[in-house]
């Protein structure tokens, strides 16, 4: 980040980072308590190196990293994860339409694994189907690859269905309480009719009618197929989103040393400084850097079970017929599928 970034973040949370000197020892000053923190999230390095790097203790490192991430998620939640409004759902669903060819999109969805230090007596609780330990984090994330809702904290057994099934962001978009503008025309056509806003996600997701799923098998017709490659071209968004912050916050791509709630307290920090920091200019130079890593984010693949209500294979049957009319369709699909 440049040096007007990191004060603007430092005028946001010092005053939390702020402690008394005393007559024993004088305090840290909350431009290096938010110095370490940055270091520690772009690096990954270990408490021990960092202490060594800053001439401070190991414990006095591990303290000072834990109360600045709180710092920045109390100081600065709010003004990166806003509470959405019909205006902002339209916003993204027009961008989406804009930039990714899908209609009426609220977002793409999906879930990445962050690995841990197996916790004690936690038995297979946080073992994942990677083989290894982990908390998930759900996201949603906009056209330009801005979380629009995160959740931290399920365990690494968990899928990312069920997850979703017991969100505040699942419940709530099955009551219909956050603000989803009614069913619209599809953009051009008026032929299928008013048509809800969805989700996108993968085939780990259950198919709902604000939420969207590929159709699962391999020899499908042409109109299934161009379906499914618009909805993964929309779903690319979120596994995007997940690389830039994994380039630019380098501690995911560690095994975080650390109790799981730090750890809910350190990821969560991560997504509030990556919507603070996107920025459409870099976000290319990320992806490109992490794709030299050669580090593909995959996400779980069910391809079975999770049976929907008519009327989400309605919806899904819809947009696979608008895919395929000149209104929906765009020139390279038919070499693409």
């Amino acid at each position: 980040m440049t040096a007007e970034q990191m004060d603007q973040i430092l005028a946001l949370v010092g005053p939390d980072l702020t402690k008394m000197t005393t007559n024993y020892r004088a305090a840290i000053e909350p431009k290096q308590r938010l110095a370490v923190t940055l270091r520690f999230l772009a690096t990954g390095e270990t408490f021990s190196s960092l202490a060594f790097s800053y001439h401070l203790g190991r414990t006095t490192v591990a303290t000072l990293v834990h109360m600045t991430c709180r710092a920045i998620i109390r100081r600065m939640m709010a003004t990166q994860f806003p509470r959405p409004t019909q205006n902002s759902w339209r916003e993204i669903a027009s961008s989406f339409w804009e930039k990714w060819n899908f209609p009426n999109c609220l977002g793409a969805i999906d879930g990445k694994h962050v690995t841990i230090q197996a916790p004690d007596c936690s038995g297979s609780l946080f073992y994942n189907y990677k083989k290894t330990f982990s908390i998930v984090l759900l996201a949603l994330v906009d056209a330009n690859y801005k979380f629009i809702n995160v959740q931290v904290g399920d365990f690494g057994r968990s899928s990312d269905g069920e997850i979703f099934a017991n969100s505040d962001l699942g419940r709530r978009m099955a009551n219909n309480s956050l603000h989803v503008p009614a069913d619209t025309l599809l953009p051009g056509s008026g032929v299928q009719g008013p048509m809800p806003h969805t989700m996108v996600g993968d085939a780990a997701f259950p198919i709902k009618t604000y939420l969207m799923r590929p159709y699962p098998g391999h020899h499908l017709p042409r109109a299934k197929r161009l379906f499914n490659y618009h909805l993964s071209r929309a779903r690319m968004v979120v596994e995007c989103a997940f690389g830039i912050l994994a380039a630019r916050w380098r501690v995911f791509h560690t095994t975080i040393k650390m109790k799981p709630c730090n750890v809910d307290n350190v990821i969560l920090a991560a997504c509030i400084l990556h919507n603070f920091l996107v920025s459409p200019a870099d976000n290319q130079r990320w992806l490109d850097e992490e794709g030299e890593r050669g580090n593909r984010l995959q996400s779980v693949r069910n391809v079975g079970g999770h049976r929907g209500p008519g009327d989400s294979y309605e919806v899904r049957e819809k947009l696979s017929t608008f895919f395929t009319s000149p209104e929906g369709r765009v020139p390279w699909q038919d070499k693409m599928v």
